[in-house]
């Protein structure tokens, strides 16, 4: 590609180096990557030529996933392992590739202690039971983070002719996305109601901070009474859920030109361009709030 070259990394242990690993973006010291004597000490100790872009972004063409667990575990001498014995797996071939020999050891070891009949689960998903837990769970992860509310009891009116059907298409959209997502993003489901009176309703978070959310509910006033209306708006959740993937493996926000262009669906005031033909449009609360 235009603009890559080879060269050969050199400098003190403090300089910081910037690593795309398959698109996942690390910085990190040439200390903590020569720590060892691994294939990446080689790397930056000026022994070998690495590939890098036009921007200086050295490029390996490896799987990024586990590659911050290959750098902790360099940093510090250790690392919490993944509990899923695929993870183990995909971990393992990371540090037989980099040479990593104390952690291809310590993986060894662990998978000897794993059934091998042990059922592993696809992906998990909290359900939330108060709101110090719901914190915990999203300050203490790098990923980020959809959670969904859904809580019909909530509610003191009837509800709209499809509101079941559609409270029902948000739940399922979001097994979707689990299962698709479960790798990179943090799903949480919040059943019972922690900290909010929401029937329906999406939150985004990246770095450890609300940055968009998507409520599905509504008070229509009829002529006879008052009817909650349940939405299910497809196109903005599935927009929120790609726009959240910027903050993956980004420690400082995403540019903001470039969350701004992926946001070309929203109208200009920060609402959905989607727009339901089941009710009139006397709605009593806006269905989008961003921070």
């Amino acid at each position: 590609m235009s603009g890559e070259h080879k060269t050969v990394i050199k400098g003190n242990s403090s300089k910081y180096v910037k690593l795309n690993v398959g698109g996942s973006l690390h910085y990190t010291t040439i200390g903590t990557l020569t720590k060892q004597d691994t294939m990446l000490r080689a790397m930056f100790s000026g022994r070998m030529e690495v590939l890098t872009d036009s921007e200086g972004w050295i490029l390996i063409d490896r799987s990024g996933k586990h590659f911050g667990t290959i750098v902790n575990f360099l940093r510090d001498g250790h690392v919490p392992l993944p509990e899923s014995k695929r993870d183990l797996m995909e971990l393992l071939q990371e540090a037989k590739y980099y040479l990593v020999q104390d952690l291809v050891l310590l993986i060894e070891n662990t998978l000897k202690r794993v059934g091998k009949d042990d059922v592993e689960p696809v992906c998990n998903v909290p359900l939330l039971t108060s709101s110090k837990e719901e914190q915990a769970l999203i300050t203490s992860t790098t990923k980020p983070v959809i959670k969904l509310i859904c809580i019909r009891h909530n509610n003191k009116y009837s509800y709209t002719s499809n509101s079941d059907d559609n409270l029902l298409k948000n739940i399922e959209l979001f097994d979707k996305l689990s299962l698709r997502f479960n790798g990179r993003i943090l799903f949480l489901k919040d059943v019972i109601g922690v900290g909010s009176n929401e029937i329906c309703c999406w939150s985004f978070y990246g770095n450890n901070q609300k940055i968009a959310e998507v409520c599905c509910t509504s008070i229509v006033y009829g002529t006879d009474k008052k009817h909650t209306k349940v939405e299910f708006p497809e196109a903005k959740i599935y927009e929120e859920a790609l726009n959240v993937l910027l903050y993956e493996n980004r420690h400082p926000r995403p540019d903001a030109e470039l969350m701004q262009a992926t946001r070309g669906y929203s109208t200009s005031n920060g609402a959905s361009g989607y727009q339901s033909d089941e009710e009139p449009e006397e709605v009593s609360k806006d269905r989008i709030r961003r921070k």
